[in-house]
């Protein structure tokens, strides 16, 4: 029985513990894990901690509510990292929101789990780019896990193929889009709407947030390309350091015409070896119709790498009609990572 804490408990968080429960039989099944939730820190609904297990049908019932889940703690919790000493949990999963100047405080969650021998679990990509060697390092004497796939390209695989199937291979560059938020802004003008009205249908569907500037301004891909270069390429990088560039200068006319010679812009992220260093970037690029970013369209995202030893390998994440790249896929890579982490 692994019993599990959520420090945050968003969508994302949501989507796990529905998934972990729609997976229950499976996992008993074909990897004998079973489970229980025994720690939850929100951000609005108040903390609670049970070593016995919660019962997640009232969490929900409590939050759907807009009450308190304090009164299902077995004892008083006042913050997350009580949430975390008190749950005697074995698995963490952090979800707060990102800190991209800091990392903070979902490194301060990360290390107290693994400190209190959990694994630890993040789609938070502050914890990378600004933790990755002190977490990794304080994890391994203690036979623990800090895994963090969801943190770019949702739940596709991508740091678990570097890390258990390509074993001693260089990174030398990669290019993508790892943004989906601006690939379907950029679609949807594409397809005649301005500027402000994608923006509004990505706050619809809930992949903006109120202020989109996060997402427009390259911040978010930043940080992801800060990562690949944290982790992959072994320099650690901070998302300050990548020469950056929205889309807020690209106009309906730059867009038409562009599609009028056959290409489309789209917010590019790349970085290349140069000696010792890595140049780093995210900015809007003509692409043609030759190049394998060309056909990502809407929530599409993928890249492609090139390392010293393999041709060029890509990775790619399309759209399926009904998913926008939403919770549900990343809640995913933090089940794929919960797993694989157990099952070492």
């Amino acid at each position: 029985m692994h019993k599990l804490a959520f420090i945050g408990f968003g969508n994302v968080a949501k989507s796990l513990v529905h998934l972990l429960e729609r997976k229950r039989a499976m996992l008993k099944s074909q990897y004998d894990i079973t489970y229980s939730v025994t720690g939850i820190s929100t951000g609005r609904h108040g903390f609670a901690v049970n070593p016995d297990g919660l019962d997640m049908k009232k969490v929900f019932a409590l939050i759907e509510s807009g009450q308190s889940i304090s009164p299902l703690s077995t004892r008083q919790v006042q913050d997350s990292l009580a949430v975390i000493q008190h749950s005697h949990a074995d698995v963490m999963f952090e979800n707060t929101p990102v800190n991209h100047a800091t990392g903070r405080p979902a490194i301060d969650h990360v290390r107290a789990a693994l400190n209190a021998g959990m694994h630890a679990i993040t789609a938070n990509k502050g914890t990378v780019v600004h933790g990755h060697r002190e977490l990794t390092e304080l994890a391994k004497p203690k036979g623990k896990k800090f895994y963090f796939e969801s943190t770019v390209l949702g739940g596709a695989p991508l740091f678990s193929i570097f890390r258990e199937t390509m074993p001693a291979v260089e990174l030398q560059s990669f290019k993508g889009i790892l943004n989906a938020t601006t690939n379907i802004i950029l679609s949807r003008m594409e397809d005649g709407e301005s500027f402000d009205e994608a923006v509004k249908y990505c706050q619809s569907i809930g992949i903006a947030e109120t202020d989109p500037s996060n997402d427009v301004d390259g911040w978010d891909a930043a940080i992801k390309v800060a990562a690949l270069v944290t982790v992959l390429m072994g320099v650690p990088l901070k998302p300050q350091e990548v020469e950056r560039e929205g889309i807020r200068r690209l106009t309906f006319e730059m867009i038409r015409q562009a599609k009028t010679d056959g290409k489309r812009w789209k917010l590019v992220c790349s970085a290349e070896r140069a000696g010792e260093s890595v140049r780093a970037r995210v900015a809007p690029e003509l692409v043609s119709v030759t190049s394998p970013l060309y056909g990502m369209q809407y929530s599409s995202t993928g890249v492609t790498f090139r390392t010293d030893v393999l041709p060029d390998y890509s990775i790619s994440v399309s759209e399926r009609e009904g998913m926008h790249g939403g919770p549900d896929e990343t809640a995913y890579g933090l089940f794929a990572d919960f797993v694989n982490a157990v099952k070492e």
